[in-house]
């Protein structure tokens, strides 16, 4: 983060003119034929965008500079990712002290159709701020959000062209509220990790600053979920002594792993100790005929989709890379268990709730209190699994 200012578009929550309401109309069309297409159930591609670098050394403070502290952290994040998932696709933005344009770094994560963008930073204010908080585009609600987000925007006049590529970059009110409709669905994800961060941050007793909102350029190019993490403040003594020396940026580092984890068990539905922040993300409906009841675990189709008719509300407990034997301990000696493949994944379900929503939600309650901590509700019609939020129109039609 630079500690100089630099003019951009100033917005709020009240600076929405008239044409909002056609731009909303327009994008939420296309914003549902996009999220009906597009379905994140697994985390394959990650890309860690280690801030500033090069002849942009962001802001500083009695002994450390924010390039230098968000590559380490970076680093140590990747690292961590690399040695637990091997299968995971790890992009850095920057592996080194070099300079790399904003426009670039989101180019680099939608050129590689990553599943997830990190950004990392550290804060700078006065010297009594302190704290962590964590980003995704969205209208800033206080001046303060937007003076994070113009000092981190401010890296453009450090590029080749001085920021002429941006001349006509419109970070209005309008225009935000625009992507967000566009991309809504990587949003509800970007949230969803943003929390995670913040709750892991808060157990290495850091003062939680939230998760927040701001018109950040690089956010509002990448086409996927994406975060800006602003890790500690280096102008507070206490808070550079923490994240400026390497022990700090390990237990930062691990945390942010940790968040990881959890966002990545959350969405792909394994079972994990995942605390219920939304209940339940939004997924493209999967090819029918893979529901199958684990009295034989053999796919008879008819059969299935016969016994499967109608609107069911099931609990998803387990996802597996193997097909599981109807008697594996995993399922701790549940009877009535459902699977289903998707994206390479053999997901486990429990219960079965014909058009009832809240007996499924009490249901999660008594699966998690058992041991299934990352239990959570999902839905099928006609034996195709759907969105929740679908389901949950169709109730209360």
């Amino acid at each position: 983060m630079q500690n100089d200012k630099t003019k951009l578009p100033k917005f709020n929550m009240h600076t929405v003119n008239a044409t909002t309401c056609i731009l909303i109309a327009l994008i939420f069309v296309f914003a549902n034929l996009f999220n009906h297409v597009y379905s994140q159930n697994s985390v394959q591609t990650i890309v860690i965008d280690a801030g500033h670098g090069g002849k942009d050394p962001g802001c500083h403070g009695k002994f450390s500079k924010e390039k230098h502290v968000c590559l380490s952290m970076a680093l140590k994040l990747g690292a961590l990712i690399k040695e637990k998932y091997p299968n995971i696709k790890v992009i850095y933005t920057r592996d080194k002290d070099v300079f790399v344009e904003l426009a670039e770094r989101a180019n680099i994560a939608n050129k590689a159709k990553a599943d997830l963008f990190i950004c990392i930073h550290a804060n700078a204010a006065s010297p009594a701020a302190y704290g962590t908080e964590t980003y995704v585009l969205g209208l800033h609600r206080t001046d303060a959000q937007q003076k994070v987000a113009s000092r981190e925007n401010s890296i453009i006049k450090l590029e080749n062209d001085g920021g002429a590529q941006y001349k006509n970059f419109n970070l209005s009110a309008d225009a935000i509220i625009a992507k967000r409709l566009q991309l809504s669905v990587f949003l509800d994800h970007a949230i969803l990790f943003a929390q995670f961060i913040q709750r892991e941050f808060k157990k290495l007793g850091r003062h939680d600053r939230g998760v927040k909102q701001a018109g950040f350029v690089v956010l509002y190019r990448t086409t996927m979920p994406s975060v800006l993490i602003e890790t500690g403040f280096l102008t507070n003594s206490k808070e550079e002594s923490f994240i400026g020396k390497e022990p700090g940026q390990d237990k930062m580092a691990r945390a942010m792993f940790d968040a990881f984890v959890k966002y990545k068990n959350k969405i792909e539905g394994t079972d994990s100790d995942v605390s219920d922040t939304k209940e339940e993300i939004t997924e493209k409906p999967i090819e029918k005929n893979v529901v199958s009841n684990n009295s034989d675990f053999v796919e008879k189709v008819n059969e299935e989709v016969n016994k499967n008719s109608g609107l069911i509300f099931r609990v998803q407990i387990i996802s597996s890379t193997k097909d599981l034997p109807k008697n594996s301990d995993r399922f701790k000696n549940e009877k009535e268990i459902h699977k289903y493949f998707q994206n390479g994944l053999y997901k486990y379900c429990a219960g079965n709730f014909t058009n009832d929503l809240e007996s499924a939600k009490k249901y999660k309650v008594k699966m998690r209190e058992i041991g299934f901590k990352g239990a959570f509700v999902v839905a099928f019609l006609d034996g195709e699994r759907i969105g929740i939020e679908k389901a949950i129109n169709l109730v209360e039609k």
